[in-house]
């Protein structure tokens, strides 16, 4: 996502390109054989896990520092509504301020504080050989080379999302090599952190770029530790659309997460509840765009108004409390005490009871503590949380 107004990605030959490409598609292998990383957040068999073994499925938002250092706290208050991850925007210092290792050291801090999974990522990257502004995957690389020593010793924490979007609708087929290059160069630098890349074509792969050559990317890293990111706006309007896409990946052992996704979007209507009910049923991560600050024509993507956490908008409301949501779905990392079960079931809160899995709902009087299946349960980010 960027800070000003997306572009309206899908041409009507782009249209008709995809549907092509989606009725040649070849038959890709599993990558289920490759051997992951198993130390830090890992991935095996196309699931992402952490260090103990434990399924971790994301749920969480995105919340953009970069543009907004002075927010201190929003990671929390993120936390507080039950989220597991939090996405967080950084800049690689070519397209805005740098976000400096300092900074990034106290990032990781306030998400181990507020026990969340932190998702780093470098915006600049955004809309690379369309937008002219934007700086390359390997700029992108360089700058998390430089700042290696915040990352150090976080791999059970810390998952670095390489560039966000890093091409737009051209000059995307070089996102393979590309992308392969950047991994190279962050584990040769020594970075043993998850990596995350996102899918070109703004985020949205309507060419389907990433998923023909995810298994390929993923066999590129020696350490087997690639997580991939669709970001599901106007592309991704129908079920059919969002079933497709994902069970691609899940069926041939590749991990994905959705990793932006809003209700509505100048370029089209995404299906919200398409997205989060498959990523549900898939036990695949989500993580919303955003928490706050979103301007130029779309701050309807702000789920709560001005960073105060105390003012859900309409789109907020129904991303933690709806259907699928937060609340009925995320489950806190085992690292920070949580009771894992890979999402969906609710999970266990620090003080020994069951999360409500629908819920605040399941609290009508508002004092944390819920009733479901005949027995107290704790509502995820409530009085009772702790």
């Amino acid at each position: 996502m960027t800070k000003s107004s997306r572009r309206t990605w899908l041409t009507a030959a782009g249209s008709a390109l995809a549907g092509v490409v989606g009725l040649l598609l070849p038959v890709f292998g599993t990558a289920g054989a490759a051997q992951a990383a198993d130390s830090g957040i890992h991935v095996g068999n196309g699931r992402i896990y952490e260090a103990n073994g434990n399924e971790f499925v994301m749920r969480g938002v995105n919340h953009a520092y970069a543009w907004y250092p002075g927010e201190t706290d929003a990671i929390a208050d993120i936390a507080a509504k039950g989220a597991n991850t939090v996405r967080v925007v950084l800049s690689s210092g070519d397209r805005w301020t740098e976000t400096t290792s300092s900074q990034l050291a106290s990032i990781v801090d306030d998400c181990k504080t507020s026990k969340v999974i932190c998702v780093l990522e470098v915006h600049d990257t955004t809309g690379y050989g369309e937008d002219g502004a934007a700086a390359t995957l390997g700029q992108a690389a360089d700058y998390w080379v430089g700042v290696k020593s915040a990352l150090r010793g976080q791999e059970d924490y810390v998952v670095v999302n390489i560039g966000n979007e890093p091409f737009g609708n051209s000059g995307y087929s070089a996102w393979t090599a590309a992308t392969k290059t950047a991994i190279s160069k962050l584990r040769n630098a020594g970075i043993e952190n998850a990596l995350m890349v996102d899918a070109p074509n703004w985020g949205q792969d309507w060419s389907n770029t990433m998923r023909d050559n995810a298994a390929s990317v993923f066999a590129s890293d020696p350490r087997r530790n690639t997580i991939f990111s669709i970001h599901m706006y106007g592309v991704y309007d129908t079920a059919a659309e969002v079933q497709g896409y994902l069970n691609h990946f899940v069926n041939n052992g590749l991990p994905i997460v959705v990793g932006e996704f809003g209700d509505n979007h100048s370029d089209g209507n995404p299906d919200e509840n398409a997205i989060m009910a498959t990523a549900r049923s898939l036990r695949v991560g989500y993580l919303g765009w955003s928490w706050s600050g979103n301007g130029s024509g779309v701050e309807y993507l702000d789920m709560v108004t001005g960073f105060d956490a105390g003012s859900l908008t309409a789109w907020g409301n129904r991303f933690f409390h709806g259907a699928d949501g937060i609340a009925a779905t995320s489950t806190r990392a085992t690292i920070y005490g949580g009771g894992g079960g890979g999402g969906g079931t609710g999970g266990t809160a620090p003080n020994g009871y069951p999360y409500c899995v629908n819920g605040a709902s399941s609290d009508p009087d508002g004092d944390g503590w819920g009733w479901e299946n005949s027995r107290s349960c704790v509502v995820r980010g409530g009085a009772a949380d702790h």
